[in-house]
């Protein structure tokens, strides 16, 4: 007989996860469980599984997160979840803390919990850390900055923000085929470990209007990473100051790359959106 489980359902800008508290159950294959549930005509329907849990290896956090594509192959990070987690956590009792930090397969997360006056969780800013420019097992910068797909070139500039972006200004991006471009482009040799791919313009009021396809998942209604990554991009390639308001499909995120420590901050919004039971794959 399967063994059922209780799940949360939760988005961040549409964004959309599935969240599963494992103090209370042990998901013994969280990528088969990934795959399963993700589906939106058999199962639940998702960009993936995060995993809520203690931490491991004695960091300094107070809650782990791992998180799992779509696809069942597991990422590093994702900042829309990471969101989530804080409202999961502090919603449902699990802490009094507003100030959370969250053990990640690419460090330790700052999240600072915004409350409304029902002390309800309306927001979260996120230390997402440094942005880093050349990671050989991510890119092979001896590709160059520039990536032809189905006879389309894109120039691009990669960040990590612990999972690759690379992120490519374009003047047409309401009318892209982005499924198209971005499905060949994550596989590109460029990129041993496959790559997430933004897709951005600068609109006439300074917004930067971003349309992800993301690796393992596909197209998403948004990218935590990939606003971090696309802001930073934006920054150095003299588009944007500092501060940038990176509008995705599901909705706007708000983006600070700090001069004083070198950190990104993102700020966005974490909704939940159902619960219920399913059983194990």
């Amino acid at each position: 007989m399967a063994r059922s489980v209780k799940f949360t359902k939760m988005h961040g800008a549409g964004n959309d996860y599935i969240y599963m508290d494992t103090q209370q159950y042990n998901i013994p294959n969280p990528s088969e469980a990934s795959i399963a549930w993700s589906k939106y005509h058999t199962g639940i329907g998702s960009d993936g599984l995060v995993l809520i849990g203690k931490p491991y290896d004695e960091v300094d956090a107070d809650f782990s997160m791992r998180i799992f594509n779509a696809d069942g192959s597991e990422a590093m990070m994702c900042g829309n979840a990471s969101r989530c987690i804080g409202k999961y956590l502090y919603e449902k009792g699990l802490t009094n803390k507003t100030s959370i930090r969250l053990q990640t397969l690419s460090g330790v997360k700052t999240l600072e919990l915004h409350l409304n006056i029902y002390n309800k969780v309306e927001s979260v800013t996120v230390d997402m850390l440094a942005p880093v420019f050349h990671n050989p097992k991510q890119y092979d910068e001896t590709c160059g900055d520039e990536l032809t797909a189905q006879f389309r070139t894109f120039r691009g500039t990669f960040v990590s923000m612990g999972n690759p972006h690379f992120v490519c200004f374009v003047d047409d991006i309401a009318t892209l085929d982005i499924s198209r471009y971005g499905s060949i482009m994550e596989n590109d040799s460029a990129f041993p470990e496959r790559c997430n791919i933004e897709f951005a313009q600068v609109m006439p009021n300074g917004d930067i209007r971003t349309r992800v396809w993301e690796r393992g998942s596909g197209i998403t209604m948004a990218c935590g990473t990939g606003a971090c990554a696309t802001a930073v991009a934006a920054a150095l390639t003299d588009r944007a100051t500092r501060k940038s308001n990176i509008v995705m499909d599901g909705g706007t995120l708000h983006i600070e790359w700090n001069e004083n420590d070198g950190h990104v901050y993102m700020t966005g919004p974490a909704a939940f959106a159902f619960e219920g039971e399913i059983d194990l794959p």
